[in-house]
């Protein structure tokens, strides 16, 4: 078939100056050039803008969750660039638990000191906020009128990623301000994202109302199929490249939706393209570069299995992997139980630890919002089968089939 070749002709050549070495963004961190699929999450952090827009307080913070790998930075990252583009303008402080290892580091980050003679009474010192000991009641009460007066000056939305590894004391000192600030009508929003283990971090950190969010707990997990196809051919489309239905299809059943694997995928295909100039992508150029993005895929799934082998839970994987297997989509507590107890785990209180620690690490998941009884998903379907082969000591998978023409 033309343009399936690697050779290029000066015409080729001269194309190819004029694309982009890099349309689809594989790794961490960064926004995909297409974030499809997050309508509901969208809105909801848009009614929030809003609110700071109208120097209004949202009604509760934002909790972002799911496995590792389905877009909540992605998704911060758009809600920052939005904060940026309103008029009038939000502040946004962005950080991660490492920018506030402890209660202390929480005044710079919050209100910087450059801000503090501006904005605290004259009665506050700007000592007492900065201070080790400003954890106290009175420091506490400080730092929550020198943020409410920041707002009042220009909203500002706090957006803090990797919250799953926050400290506890930071956190509850951060949810506590959180709520005062906005119960004084000032206009702040804190947006927290991490991986299913979340909530179980936040009951730890002694604010119980955390969980009062309403609408603004959201799960952030695989994408339909229709997102998926769309996360792939509107950046193709966008720099006049077409894909054909068959290889389309195929992409995406071997994504398994997962948007992390659909920019592996279509880095693979935009490099096929570069180095053929064909303007569509058809079966055989998928085919193509299938081997390499297995090899990829297969390398990020050996080191989730790593993960389950530093901490013993491996059986407990590969007897949930055979659960999912027999069981097809979702499961119930029962269901898990059941499943933990063929791997030897008789103990209830250790079913439930174990059933959390596979929450934490994202290989099994119960997204938020669901109606009763709540569903146990699989993070990503397809790690279970290489649990599997792992754990049996077997050859990993052969290469996928070759897709349908």
């Amino acid at each position: 078939m033309a343009g399936n070749g690697t050779s290029q002709t000066p015409y080729t050549q001269r194309a190819m100056k004029s694309k982009p070495q890099q349309v689809f963004r594989a790794g961490s961190g960064v926004a995909p050039p297409a974030l499809t699929g997050r309508a509901s999450e969208q809105a909801v952090l848009s009614r929030c803008l809003s609110n700071l827009r109208d120097d209004a307080a949202p009604a509760h913070d934002i909790v972002l969750l799911g496995p590792r790998g389905n877009g909540k930075t992605a998704l911060l990252r758009w809600f920052q660039h939005a904060c940026a583009q309103t008029e009038p303008a939000v502040d946004v402080v962005a950080l991660t638990p490492s920018a506030v290892l402890d209660p202390a580091a929480l005044p710079d980050a919050l209100v910087p000191r450059r801000r503090l003679a501006k904005l605290l009474p004259r009665k506050v010192g700007i000592a007492s906020v900065g201070s080790a000991e400003w954890t106290s009641s009175t420091g506490r009460r400080d730092l929550t009128e020198a943020l409410i007066a920041r707002c009042r000056r220009r909203p500002l939305a706090l957006l803090l990623d990797e919250a799953h590894t926050l400290d506890l004391k930071v956190g509850n000192v951060l949810l506590n301000v959180s709520q005062q600030v906005r119960g004084a009508e000032a206009p702040f929003l804190l947006v927290l994202a991490g991986t299913p283990g979340l909530p179980t971090h936040l009951d730890a950190m002694n604010a119980s109302f955390w969980s009062r969010l309403g609408a603004g707990e959201l799960g952030i997990g695989r994408l339909s199929e229709e997102a998926a196809k769309q996360a792939l051919t509107e950046p193709l489309n966008a720099h006049g490249v077409d894909i054909d239905a068959h290889a389309l299809a195929y992409v995406v059943a071997q994504s398994q939706h997962y948007p992390y694997f659909i920019q592996l995928w279509g880095d693979a295909l935009w490099q096929r393209h570069l180095a053929t100039g064909a303007a569509t992508i058809a079966a055989e150029l998928a085919e193509a570069v299938q081997p390499a993005v297995a090899a990829q895929v297969a390398n990020y799934y050996q080191r989730r299995f790593v993960e389950l082998e530093a901490e013993d839970l491996v059986p407990a994987a590969a007897a949930v992997a055979r659960l999912f297997e027999d069981n097809a989509a979702t499961a119930s507590d029962q269901d898990m139980d059941a499943a933990l107890a063929t791997a030897g785990i008789g103990d209830a209180a250790k079913r439930y630890a174990t059933r959390e620690a596979l929450n934490r690490l994202g290989y099994v998941w119960r997204p938020p919002n669901q109606q009763a009884p709540f569903r146990w998903h699989p993070g990503i379907p397809s790690l279970m089968a290489h649990v599997l082969k792992q754990a049996a000591g077997s050859e990993l998978p052969e290469p996928s089939p070759r897709p349908s023409r």
